[in-house]
């Protein structure tokens, strides 16, 4: 097979080509999108699943919507050492640009502008030279008085509720995307929940959607009690066999190629229904097969290549990551997830890892908020972790120690 003409495209957030088995969440922020720009009231959207899921595709896919309906929009990836402030700055500053040319008062979006100056020029340190101040490029004065009292919760509630204003002005709607939404300190999260507690309650058409791992709503009901009714929540998950079949045959047939059944049982097998695994597989599967349509056997022998892009880029790098101390502590989360009459990918009590290690669970608590931190496990339930990664314990199973 020609590897110029392969459709398939394993990478972090780059979106596949054929978005399979994601119809349902499509709709649905279709009619979100509908409801806000006619003044209803609808709540803001938070996505959850695995690494690998396609979180962040489908978060860039719903903002393309967002975008075709003229609505202003801006994306953010959130970090664990970064204030909430300056990417939100950035991020409204682009939205609002992309409402200025539908609105008939120059001066009114200059207003929202000067609103957002101040907002964004309190995430300079007070403290700091001038060299070291961050100019947010907004070519307005500052308001003063509005957004700008150094409180994220006060300042985020006043900033949400003019920019939305702006929006109500041009009959569309604004729409902030955030990705890796569980890496937001705990006071960006309440701050978060708290303008859009005020704007659900405004009816204001701004709505925030989220993507994260599985255990954000644990991390957003922390911080707010009332999150729960304050988002709607969607769990993004492996695809069915029959979405993970078009994901593969869809791309292949506009080439003029196909499968066989038993190669796409095989595929199946092998990626669990993974989007990324799924393009993996594809991938590795077109470059080896020599001809149409591609079969079972064509699987076999390019599975060891995909298996060994994945073991280095998606399970190595990650894995390089952790410290002496927490790799020991997920090498006896994997050996315990082996267990015949688990899951490979359910949460395993943390009092049995300690058993395992022949540890104190409270000695083992630093590695364990490390790697939650990290991103390489979560934990959903009190008293339990799992992997973020789907087939992560597999791999370190097969890894020497």
């Amino acid at each position: 097979m020609d590897p110029v003409r392969n459709p398939y495209a394993p990478g972090a957030g780059q979106r596949p080509p054929e978005l399979a088995g994601r119809g349902r969440e499509l709709d649905a922020f279709d009619i979100v999108l509908e409801r806000v720009a006619r003044g209803r009231p609808e709540r803001s959207l938070v996505l959850t699943g695995l690494r690998g899921v396609g979180k962040t595709v489908l978060l860039n896919t719903l903002r393309s919507a967002a975008i075709g309906r003229l609505w202003g929009t801006g994306k953010i990836e959130a970090r664990p050492d970064q204030s909430l402030r300056r990417p939100v700055s950035g991020a409204l500053h682009m939205a609002i640009r992309e409402l200025a040319p539908h609105h008939r008062d120059p001066d009114r979006v200059d207003e929202v502008l000067g609103v957002l100056k101040a907002f964004a020029l309190r995430a300079n340190d007070g403290n700091a030279k001038l060299r070291d101040r961050w100019a947010p490029g907004i070519d307005v004065p500052a308001a003063r008085g509005r957004a700008d009292s150094g409180d994220i919760e006060i300042d985020l509630v006043e900033l949400f509720t003019d920019a939305a204003s702006l929006a109500t002005d041009v009959g569309t709607g604004i729409a902030l995307f955030i990705d890796e939404m569980q890496d937001l300190s705990a006071t960006d999260v309440s701050a978060l929940c708290a303008a859009c507690h005020e704007l659900s309650q405004l009816g204001a058409p701004l709505i925030v959607v989220g993507a994260g791992l599985p255990h954000l709503p644990a991390v957003l009901s922390a911080a707010k009690s009332y999150s729960e009714r304050l988002f709607r929540y969607a769990r993004i998950d492996r695809l069915d066999r029959d979405a993970a079949d078009l994901a593969l045959g869809v791309p292949a047939e506009r080439e003029g190629v196909d499968y066989d059944q038993e190669a796409l049982d095989l595929l199946y097998e092998k990626s669990g229904g993974y989007p990324y695994f799924v393009q993996a597989y594809g991938k590795a599967t077109w470059d080896h097969a020599p001809q149409t349509p591609i079969t079972a056997d064509d699987v076999r022998v390019a599975a060891p290549e995909a298996e060994g892009e994945l073991a280095v880029g998606f399970f190595g790098s990650r894995f390089e990551r952790a410290t002496p101390a927490e790799r020991e502590y997920m090498r006896a989360m994997a050996a315990l997830s082996d267990d015949p009459g688990n899951d490979m990918d359910a949460a395993v009590p943390t009092s049995e890892i300690a058993i395992s290690l022949g540890r104190k669970p409270a000695s083992l608590s630093p590695a364990r908020d490390a790697l939650i931190k990290k991103g390489l496990i979560y934990s959903g339930e009190r008293g339990t972790v799992a992997f973020t990664v789907p087939h992560f314990g597999r791999y370190l199973r097969t890894q020497p120690v």
